[in-house]
């Protein structure tokens, strides 16, 4: 976050306090009645006066004391170390009816020092806009009270009021410049400014329920310190921008975060991040913070895209926070609404939201797999090698070759593919694998191609904050699954056409026969994974998002519909679930290791059905025999295990019904 800089103070708003009005609150080293008990020649004790001049006196002195000037017979305090804390003194050898009465008068002499001190220093540019809309609704107050003084000193110099009159005219102000007071005591103590102000104000008049007067002038003050408050968050719901020079927003904006970040950072921070919410918010805006912080955004958005959409100025309406039909509620959720409906439709018109989703479906969920037919032919010898043999920059050529020669070369986005390899397999990558499993099917050496090629799919902004590099990822994860099925489904059925081969040949009583029948399980297996990936899962799951994001009205919705896709079709494909995914994967790698050795198996029992029984032929019939019942016997007891993990989980995930019902026919054939 950025750190706020603020205009200092000038020198000479110290320097030369009687231009401010300091010089009231300035602690003199000796007042007036200590002056007069130390010099012969000054003033008398107030108390060598008769009571009717006693009085005269402490009413002169009164007038001053309630402007904070110190008069002849009643001093100014300040307490040491506590710089709020002041108090009026008197004679002590006052009439005590008279110091009775001078008494009463002086909290509001006190509050309106309060008062005064406070306008001073909450005029100081670093304490922001509202205590410098606070201070001018109160330097306003204080210039009605001052008025009020100058009139009642009008009427003494007429001889018309008495000290009983004088606390008789002040007692009205009494609580408003006390509440005011505390208001101010708080605000000073905690520091607060912007949000914290506001909600003290707030708290203040709700406490006042009781006396109209008061809680009507905590409202009004309320009124105007958030008018520059209100001011910010026009500016933000109407055009998306953050005026805050002094930091009192509640909506904080980091400008480390750009929007190109989106196609790198995996945890998709921008757009969660970017613009959020402050723990200081204003109380009457705490229920719809959340439509305050979205509507700028979207607008924000717009404006990035090089739109400059505004909320119209026919809609447009000066946000006030007072009045029984609180229209600036109104005026913000039409604002919400309009941001929300214009950047829904951009992205869906302009920038063809749909279409992209439509082309990841194809590429990276296989919904078209011609292309990746051609792919795997033609890329063949370079996924076979280790990890870091392989070049990616051949891959791409290749991948562009396969793009360009089959249907998806009709589609202008196929340009937007791009292929990667990953150092780790889908296991590990998910964070399934340990080292320490003694039963791990995977050895990090031997890990080719196969097991960690991927897609990936270039995004531009505005689409990078519905397909972000974390709802990319998703895809990959995805695609690497489909993938090495497809890859498995392919070596089995070269398998299998091996098989087929020979159907001519008189195989009744030899290994062959029982190489056919686990060769068909093994592809009956995998295919019903296939389909149920894709019809069981992808297919329904697609057109459920797609449905939805037709009714979307905003970007938020947008996203959540989309995530909320991915998330059901990880949890779908067995990817967040360890249990299942590693029985999948043993039973694929049995698989593989089959269809691997069945060009051996095959050509050794031929050789050996075409030779004569000799010893060396029948121990390598016996070998090769042996080796498919191996094989026989390791699926055999894997595939009937998945069943009840299956089972296990349907309790949770209803959708794996469907896949062990699959499985277990497969068994049992």
């Amino acid at each position: 976050m950025e750190s706020i800089s603020c205009p200092t103070t000038p020198r000479w708003n110290q320097d030369r306090p009687f231009l401010t009005g300091r010089f009231h609150q300035e602690t003199r080293a000796s007042s007036k009645f200590a002056d007069s008990k130390s010099s012969s020649g000054g003033d008398q004790a107030i108390g060598c006066y008769d009571t009717p001049v006693q009085e005269l006196i402490v009413i002169d002195d009164l007038l001053s004391a309630l402007v904070g000037i110190e008069g002849r017979y009643i001093s100014i305090k300040r307490f040491h170390g506590k710089e709020d804390s002041i108090a009026f003194q008197v004679d002590p050898s006052m009439d005590l009816a008279l110091q009775e009465l001078a008494k009463r008068i002086f909290p509001l002499c006190e509050c309106f020092l309060l008062i005064d001190q406070f306008v001073e220093s909450s005029s100081q540019f670093k304490n922001g806009l509202v205590n410098h809309a606070f201070a001018a609704a109160l330097r306003a107050l204080l210039l009605d009270y001052q008025a009020m003084v100058a009139q009642l000193e009008h009427q003494f110099r007429l001889g018309r009021l008495s000290i009983q009159g004088l606390w008789f005219y002040c007692q009205p102000m009494m609580g408003s410049m006390r509440a005011l007071a505390a208001v101010i005591q708080q605000a000073s103590a905690k520091h607060f400014v912007g949000s914290g102000v506001l909600n003290l104000l707030q708290s203040q008049a709700k406490a006042m329920a009781g006396d109209n007067s008061v809680r009507s002038l905590l409202e009004k003050m309320t009124e105007c310190a958030s008018n520059a408050y209100l001011s910010i968050l026009e500016r933000w719901v109407y055009e998306g921008i953050i005026d805050d020079p002094y930091g009192e927003f509640f909506i904080a904006e980091n400008r480390s975060l750009k929007k190109e970040s989106l196609s790198q950072d995996s945890t998709a921070k921008y757009w969660s991040q970017r613009y959020s919410l402050k723990d200081t918010i204003p109380g009457f805006l705490a229920n719809i913070a959340a439509t305050i912080l979205t509507t700028g955004k979207y607008l924000n958005v717009m404006r990035e895209c090089g739109h400059n959409v505004q909320v119209p100025i026919s809609e447009r309406s000066k946000l006030t926070i007072f009045g029984s039909n609180h229209h600036y509620l109104e005026c913000i959720k039409a604002a919400h609404e309009f941001s929300s409906i214009e950047l829904v439709g951009l992205i869906k018109d302009k920038y063809d939201l749909i279409g992209r989703l439509r082309s990841l479906k194809h590429y990276l969920l296989l919904d078209q797999g011609d292309f990746l037919v051609h792919f795997m032919d033609i890329a063949r010898e370079e996924l076979n090698k280790k990890v870091h043999e392989i070049s990616v920059e051949k891959l791409q050529s290749l991948l562009d070759l396969a793009l360009r020669t089959t249907a998806a070369a009709a589609d202008p986005r196929h340009e937007d593919l791009t292929c990667c390899v990953d150092r780790a397999s889908l296991l590990t990558t998910l964070g399934m694998h340990k080292d320490s499993d003694s039963n791990s099917i995977e050895d990090p050496v031997s890990i080719t191609g196969l097991e960690t090629f991927s897609l990936s799919y270039k995004v531009q902004w505005p689409l990078s904050i519905v397909i972000s590099k974390k709802a990319l990822s998703k895809y990959q994860l995805i695609f690497r699954f489909l993938f090495h099925c497809k890859h498995v489904e392919r070596q089995l059925c070269g398998a299998w056409q091996i098989h087929q081969g020979i159907r001519s040949m008189n195989s009744n009583g030899t290994a062959i026969r029982r190489s056919s029948l686990l060769c068909r399980s093994m592809l009956k297996f995998i295919s019903s994974l296939l389909h149920y990936l894709t019809f069981e899962v992808l297919e329904p799951n697609w057109h459920v998002m797609h449905d939805r994001l037709q009714s979307a009205r905003s970007v938020d919705e947008v996203i959540q519909h989309h995530d909320f896709f991915l998330d059901k079709c990880l949890r779908g494909c067995l990817l967040l679930l360890p249990d299942v995914l590693k029985k999948m994967e043993k039973l694929k790698s049995v698989c593989l290791q089959y269809a691997a050795a069945t060009q051996w198996l095959i050509s050794s029992s031929i050789d050996v059905n075409n030779q004569s029984h000799s010893q060396k032929t029948m121990i390598r019939d016996a070998t090769v025999t042996e080796s498919i019942f191996n094989f026989e016997r390791e699926f055999n007891s894997e595939l009937p295990s998945l069943g009840p993990v299956l089972s296990k989980g349907s309790q949770a995930e209803p959708y794996l019904t469907h896949l062990s019902q699959w499985i277990l026919g497969v068994s049992k054939e």
